[in-house]
């Protein structure tokens, strides 16, 4: 399968397993030294989780889905276009959204650590950042979508992305059928967080997440 990545060796889950418990470490150090307060981290995890995302993404996606303008911008600057509703931020800087069609899935993952684009999608799911997913996202993806509960059509190809810290990228689902006369907040509900990875696909209408 066709795939963009970077030139370096894939077997790095030991790194991300270090660098988890060093961050822990650290953190613990900086809140029994009092610089940090559990309470402040508990805000910022939180607000990445309920507030910046994955509902950010879903809205970028349902507009997309209603607006041709807004896509083919999306499609051609997706940081501008991104950044034109306001959703910007640290791991976000540098977007590029990738489309899915009838011919094409595409699927996102980070073989080197867990570049995700925050600002986006909020926070990366564990599986995202561990080492199976990782190297196994290239080399088999059909498989790994199986296992997400995705069987795509025989005749549809599939493309992996692998982000980096200079380029992270949001998949654009293909709007599901029979949602033509929902208004774009009811398409919102129907974009999942992994839709827009490419390991999941929307909601059918009427289905509930």
């Amino acid at each position: 399968m066709p795939h963009d990545h970077h030139d370096h060796d894939h077997d790095h889950g030991s790194e991300l397993d270090d660098m988890t418990a060093r961050v822990m470490a650290l953190e613990t150090l900086l809140t029994e030294k009092g610089i940090v307060q559990p309470a402040a981290l508990d805000a910022i995890i939180e607000t990445y989780e309920t507030q910046v995302g994955p509902r950010r993404g879903a809205e970028v996606v349902a507009r997309a889905w209603t607006d041709p303008d807004f896509r083919d911008w999306l499609e051609k600057d997706a940081t501008a276009a991104i950044a034109s509703m306001d959703y910007t931020g640290r791991q976000g800087e540098h977007m590029m959204a990738v489309f899915n069609t009838p011919e094409r899935h595409n699927m996102v993952v980070c073989t080197l650590c867990s570049c995700y684009p925050w600002a986006v999608l909020g926070l990366p799911p564990v599986w995202y950042k561990s080492t199976p997913y990782r190297a196994r996202a290239v080399r088999e993806p059909r498989a790994v979508l199986a296992e997400f509960g995705v069987t795509l059509p025989e005749g549809q190809s599939v493309r992996v992305w692998d982000s980096t810290a200079e380029m992270r990228y949001l998949v654009v689902p293909m709007r599901p059928e029979g949602t033509e006369a929902m208004t774009r907040e009811q398409l919102i509900d129907l974009v999942t967080r992994d839709s827009m990875i490419g390991t999941g696909l929307p909601l059918s209408p009427g289905a509930s997440a």
